[in-house]
């Protein structure tokens, strides 16, 4: 198996950008970007950063939090080379930490909270692709998850957001989420502060 890699400026990364569907996308709509609004995100769980970059390269301030000090550093690197090529003004509103986003998001204040845990396996046969494969080789699973979604429902001031597969239960131990925004294979669980039992 190939070596991890990260790169903003190319591949699946710029093919989403030039063709993913802006806020129209199941994502955006569940951060809440829409008229106008541009709110402070934390990508709790920042992975291969894919997800902070569509909501960065859509005006959002994205701050990314990496446990992992090696995916930390792949990131830092692709922020990096990054600065100079033609995305530079979305990376601008990206910023990286490297820490347990349990321990750093209640002083952050964001306004959104995404969570995207490892997902529980797959029930089919279907293989995810090698890079979820390569990151899961490298972080192993999040048993923490249910850990990490109760400090983000109070820390965040106006939503938190599960990415979660479509077909698999919800994590045990949370109110029930106010909507849920379903695609082929992925759904979004949302919290709006001001209905969340917490």
């Amino acid at each position: 198996m190939a070596d991890l890699e990260i790169d903003f400026t190319s591949g699946a990364i710029a093919h989403r950008l030039r063709f993913g569907g802006g806020r129209g996308q199941d994502l955006p709509k569940a951060v809440g970007l829409k008229n106008g609004a541009m709110p402070h995100v934390v990508d709790a769980t920042a992975g291969l950063g894919r997800d902070a970059f569509l909501l960065a390269s859509l005006g959002a301030r994205v701050t990314l939090i990496e446990r992992s000090a090696r995916v930390h550093a792949l990131l830092a690197t692709a922020l990096e080379k990054a600065k100079a090529s033609n995305v530079a003004e979305i990376v601008a509103r990206m910023d990286l930490l490297f820490g347990d986003a349990k321990d750093l998001l209640p002083g952050l204040l964001p306004d959104v909270v995404l969570v995207d845990p490892m997902h529980p396996p797959r029930g089919n046969s279907a293989l995810v692709k090698q890079d979820m494969r390569q990151l899961r080789a490298v972080v192993g699973e999040d048993p923490d998850a249910l850990e990490l979604m109760k400090v983000a429902l109070e820390s965040a001031r106006k939503r938190v957001v599960l990415k979660w597969p479509r077909k698999a239960k919800g994590l045990a131990g949370l109110p029930a989420p106010s909507h849920t925004i379903s695609g082929k294979s992925t759904r979004y669980d949302v919290w709006m502060l001001a209905n969340a039992l917490v």
